[in-house]
């Protein structure tokens, strides 16, 4: 080895283009590029609490991005800070396959204890795409492999992992990575279209070949969401052909939408397999989990035979399911499907206010809770020239409707402190999705700044982001 090491000590002095230099050489130069895009890209945070993040020159940054679902408990909750910190100082075991964990055991029975019906057998992995290919996975196996069929929606985002991510109907997941096998598509929020897909893959015999539907109620990268008559017509459409129904729940879970998860707002209506993350982990843990039916988990995997099937050198990690543990009773404790719903009481009527007084630059606005989506569009057709000139997006097709909302983002940071992002799936709306803990005087600033921003037209916006894109300044 020739080269010095980087000790702990010496990252925290890192300077901006030092960290630049090193993602250019060992992470990714796109990335930087991406990042650079946005203007906070430029700039490190030296801490984080609550809504707000501090940056190495002092300014505070409102974030109300809510971390993409990470979020919901804010930065650095106090009690999950705690609960970490007491974990540590009492030099607890982190992982042992030999030895139970009684924070598994316990993080097992609390999310059952939550969940409706009889999903109460849950496994926890790292990531939400673990948590999908695990329910994948768990529906192939209690088939026992007889079935080679399974279904996913045209809009759609489960992971980026090789399975998960063949299941992702999104652009960015456009490349053709190899993937699962005989993958079915339907139109999402269609019954009609997804019950003709379920008759297409009859076999001859005219028995269904289609092992799992994987679902998600609400989308939170399209904005998008089933009705209820029609999740209860999947559902018996799952029954009448023995289908694992898996709801995906990764982002909208843990009080983002008003209800603990979205499909809980329907009384009664139980899928077979429920995957969720994000802010399972507090905002500090990678953790993820899945919770199945219980005869759906005893018949795929509980025989001796097939235990070793369903583990991983991970699982119930120590510190991470402390945290989770902690996470989840803060939802609970603080009633976060409440503090969404105020949220919602909050946004809704003013980004509607804010669209109705913009109809030149915002077609639309919809979303439910604490996540919601501004849809951005219009301005003069030389817009798509302009949009040619900002590098990595000239050959994207929905190039022009990024350039718009890439400028509001931009022009929301640098002028007003605030971090926002766009979904990359379907219509690519500005989310509106804070923490749960963000306060109403933050919602304030957040509103009035937006409607600021749009006041200046698309042109100025348009024009001072392309020219800091392309000048640097």
């Amino acid at each position: 080895m020739n080269q010095k090491m980087i000790s702990l000590d010496r990252v925290e002095q890192l300077s901006t283009k030092e960290v630049h230099e090193l993602y250019r050489r060992h992470v990714s130069r796109s990335q930087v590029s991406l990042m650079t895009t946005f203007g906070f890209g430029r700039e490190l945070v030296e801490r984080a609490e609550g809504a707000a993040i501090w940056l190495r020159d002092g300014r505070r940054v409102l974030d109300f991005t809510g971390g993409v679902g990470v979020l919901n408990h804010g930065h650095n909750h106090p009690r999950i800070l705690r609960a970490r910190q007491r974990y540590a100082e009492q030099g607890r075991m982190e992982v042992h396959k030999a030895f139970f964990s009684p924070y598994l055991a316990a993080l097992s029975h609390n999310v059952a204890a939550l969940l409706p019906g009889d999903l109460n057998v849950s496994y926890f992995p790292n990531s939400g795409a673990e948590a999908n290919e695990g329910a994948i996975k768990m529906a192939y196996k209690y088939h026992g492999g007889s079935r080679g069929t399974i279904l996913r929606a045209d809009i759609s985002f489960h992971g980026k992992t090789l399975g998960a991510g063949s299941l992702t109907g999104s652009t960015e997941n456009a490349f053709a990575f190899p993937g699962l096998p005989n993958i079915g598509v339907y139109p999402y929020g269609d019954l009609a279209g997804l019950t003709a897909a379920v008759e297409a893959a009859r076999r001859p015999d005219g028995g269904c070949d289609v092992y799992a539907i994987m679902l998600e109620p609400f989308s939170a990268s399209s904005l998008r969401h089933w009705s209820e008559a029609d999740l209860w017509a999947v559902r018996a459409l799952c029954d009448r052909n023995d289908i694992i129904l898996i709801f995906d729940e990764i982002y909208t879970g843990w009080g983002k939408t008003g209800s603990l998860f979205y499909f809980m707002r329907h009384a009664g209506l139980v899928p077979d397999i429920l995957t969720y993350s994000k802010s399972l982990g507090g905002g500090k843990a990678s953790i993820s989990g899945y919770t199945a039916r219980e005869p759906v988990f005893r018949k795929a995997y509980d025989r001796l035979a097939d235990v070793i099937l369903h583990s991983t050198t991970y699982y119930g990690f120590g510190e991470e399911t402390v945290t989770a543990i902690e996470a989840v009773n803060v939802v609970v404790e603080d009633d976060y499907p409440a503090r969404a719903r105020r949220l919602e009481a909050a946004l809704g009527p003013e980004l509607h206010r804010v669209a109705k007084a913009h109809p030149d630059v915002v077609r639309e606005v919809k979303g439910t809770g604490a996540l919601w989506g501004v849809f951005l569009d219009g301005g003069p057709r030389i817009l798509d020239l302009a949009g040619k000139l900002v590098p990595g997006f000239g050959h994207d097709p929905r190039f022009r409707t990024k350039l718009i909302t890439l400028s509001v983002i931009s022009h929301l940071f640098r002028e007003h402190g605030i971090v926002t992002y766009y979904s990359p799936n379907v219509e690519n709306p500005l989310m509106v999705a804070p923490s749960l803990v963000v306060s109403d005087e933050d919602v304030e600033h957040f509103l009035d700044s937006l409607d600021a921003t749009l006041s200046r037209g698309l042109p100025r916006l348009l024009t001072s982001f392309v020219r800091e894109k392309v000048t640097g300044r």
